[in-house]
């Protein structure tokens, strides 16, 4: 699979995913600009067995990581990860835990960097899902709140969201053909008076 957006301030990203084997996934994540410093590149390994996913990661900045989740009910998986940035060496530890239904997902974790976060979806109907989310960052003394919503239609898909520092997003997605979607993204902060277009092609399943 192959995805590709481009902004209308310049930025570029790129993401690739590949099977290796039938639970080992390679995935790739580029983002390119103009502005010196800012362009990333990120390599994931991800390893899915019977009850449990693993994931190793390795990025620009002698970034490197992994995680790991372990289903421990039908319901109910536990988690951590652990993360060190060399370029700034700074190292970080964190804690996750999942549940979720046939009707609702529900996410919490929690970082020793200060970071606290939480998310809860709910399946309204086949078609229809909203969400919600908190984060706090004990270190700023910053905290953000958000709400969206996920609408499958026939041939395309709609999502939305807005958070607390006034910014409103917007996806679609259209199916062209098999394999084959189109996508729009606008996103508008009211605050800080930016306003962002994007496009992109989807070329593969997921």
């Amino acid at each position: 699979m192959l995805v590709g957006r481009i902004l209308t301030d310049g930025r570029l990203s790129a993401r690739v995913k590949c099977d290796l084997t039938d639970n080992l996934t390679m995935k790739i994540n580029a983002q390119l600009t103009n502005e010196p410093h800012y362009s990333q590149g990120m390599f994931n390994f991800d390893y899915k067995g019977k009850d449990f996913r693993s994931q190793l990661q390795l990025g620009n900045n002698a970034f490197y990581g992994g995680n790991y989740i372990q289903s421990v009910s039908p319901h109910l998986a536990l988690g951590g990860e652990i993360f060190w940035l060399g370029h700034q060496r700074k190292s970080g530890v964190g804690f996750a835990a999942r549940y979720n239904t046939d009707k609702m997902i529900a996410i919490g974790q929690f970082a020793s960097t200060g970071i606290v976060s939480l998310s809860y979806v709910q399946k309204v109907s086949e078609k229809v899902s909203l969400a919600s989310d908190f984060m706090y960052n004990h270190m700023s003394r910053d905290s953000t709140a958000s709400v969206g919503y996920d609408y499958l239609l026939r041939q395309c898909r709609l999502r939305g969201r807005i958070d607390t520092n006034g910014c409103v997003a917007a996806y679609l997605e259209e199916r062209l053909n098999m394999g084959v979607n189109f996508v729009l993204s606008a996103e508008i902060d009211h605050w800080k008076k930016d306003y962002k277009f994007g496009f992109g092609m989807t070329v593969g399943e997921l």
